[in-house]
């Protein structure tokens, strides 16, 4: 039995729910922030909204019933709350989506945490000019190399339109670098 099928018994069993569900946090939390966070940008933003991913999956709990993979579930339930959060900001700001990703790329340059090198930052520049989905998909694919049926079940996108669209970022991503060289 793998992994993921043994905590999904236990999530569903009132005595051993609150452990296995602390367990499920440790074994998601690292690889969820860094997928929020290459949504998001900003470190701070990240943890708050991999916090309210946490939240939203216990306090909905009694809804999962292993139907999907337990990570396929809690994917879904962070890039929601990063699809959330992004709109928000951009009502908040009265932003469009082009000024919305300039902000990133501001959170990004004045970022403490970011220590990578130029190119490093040119790539993520290249990455947050991607429209959402097709930059969730590209992170998906490319940083937790998922495969695109994962993807699929994730997003609800079939995978013909998933390996058109990661081709499109890929393109879009190499234009970037052909036109800043």
């Amino acid at each position: 039995m793998d992994k993921e099928y043994d905590i999904t018994a236990l999530l569903q069993n009132p005595q051993t729910q609150r452990e296995a569900f602390e367990q499920v946090v440790k074994m998601y939390s690292e690889q969820l922030y860094w997928q929020i966070r290459r949504m998001v940008v900003s470190h701070d933003d990240a943890n708050d909204l991999l916090q309210n991913t946490f939240i939203k999956a216990w306090n909905n709990l009694d809804y999962f019933r292993g139907e999907a993979k337990l990570s396929t579930w809690l994917y879904r339930i962070a890039l929601n709350e990063c699809l959330n959060f992004l709109n928000k900001q951009r009502a908040e700001r009265s932003l469009s989506i082009d000024e919305v990703d300039s902000t990133l790329l501001n959170k990004l340059e004045s970022d403490a945490y970011f220590d990578g090198d130029e190119v490093q930052k040119q790539f993520q520049h290249a990455v947050l000019r991607l429209p959402e989905k097709q930059r969730m998909i590209f992170n998906l694919k490319y940083f937790q190399e998922m495969k695109y049926e994962d993807i699929s079940d994730i997003l609800g996108t079939s995978v013909g339109a998933l390996k058109a669209s990661y081709h499109h970022a890929v393109k879009k991503i190499e234009d970037f670098f052909n036109q800043n060289d």
